[in-house]
């Protein structure tokens, strides 16, 4: 989990050995002729990818195309809910009713099933996005119902969830028996809580390459970040989230992809 800092985070982040992690992205995030993020270029340093199902982007013939060229490239192919909100890319907060949202979760992940199986995959975890990420964090109702279509849309056998470390979500996820994989974001900025600060805030986003490479390699090999107001928090996660709509997002994924086998940092897709 991720939790304040404590003397004894104080010490140089030292790569370990043994680090391992996933890297994830959003992608088939456009909707029609209108296009966001590259795909093609993405996939080919990403080992998760993060599939939008249509309700905050993505259309049919973009999922496909995406399930087909994450397959081909041995990408495991994540369904990536939301809430429904194509005009607020599914980052306006809405209150949906639990019973809806987990019907509304299944409804999406059964629909990039569809395409993975006729690429010759299939779908390997879930991931929220945007609102409905953030609200998870601390709406056990919300976060309850994202589990529940979870296990409506894949059966008792449940798929793995990505979640950010202490959330509600990874709680629930955990009670249900289904993995509960924790993740942190290079390029986002962190309260002294271990929380993401929000989007509307100054700094919520990390724009410097450099920054981004380093934030990576430190919470993957050192397992620390340095939260906004200065302070060094612990980070534990096993996937890292590289945003696919960050301009010039394909070349600052293969720099951290770099970055991360120098420090000695084995990248792989979580089981």
């Amino acid at each position: 989990m991720i939790t304040p800092d404590t003397p004894a985070d104080t010490t140089p982040d030292t790569p370990a050995a043994t680090a391992v992690i996933d890297l994830n992205a959003d992608l088939g995030e456009g909707f029609g002729r209108w296009t966001l993020t590259d795909d093609e270029a993405l996939l080919s340093v990403v080992t998760s990818a993060n599939v939008a199902c249509g309700f905050h982007a993505g259309d049919p013939s973009i999922m496909r195309r995406v399930c087909e060229l994450a397959a081909a490239r041995g990408v495991r192919i994540g369904a990536q809910v939301s809430y429904r909100d194509l005009a607020g890319f599914g980052r306006r907060a809405m209150d949906v009713p639990a019973g809806e949202l987990a019907d509304e979760v299944a409804y999406q992940i059964g629909a990039l099933e569809v395409f993975a199986r006729a690429a010759g995959s299939a779908v390997s975890y879930v991931k929220p996005h945007g609102a409905l990420y953030n609200r998870t964090v601390h709406d056990a109702d919300q976060a309850g119902a994202v589990v529940s279509g979870v296990l409506l849309a894949a059966g008792p056998a449940g798929l793995p969830v990505l979640g950010l470390p202490g959330s509600l979500l990874l709680a629930a996820a955990g009670a249900a028996g289904l993995p509960a994989v924790p993740e942190a974001f290079a390029d986002r900025a962190y309260t002294p809580a271990g929380t993401l600060v929000p989007r509307g805030e100054p700094g919520a986003v990390v724009h410097d390459p450099d920054a981004v490479v380093a934030r990576a390699v430190g919470m993957a090999a050192g397992r620390t970040v340095t939260a906004a107001d200065g302070s060094r928090i612990a980070v534990a996660a096993r996937s890292l989230c590289l945003h696919g709509d960050t301009p010039g997002a394909a070349g600052l994924a293969l720099r951290v992809r770099e970055a991360l086998g120098a420090a000695g940092v084995r990248v792989e897709a979580f089981a």
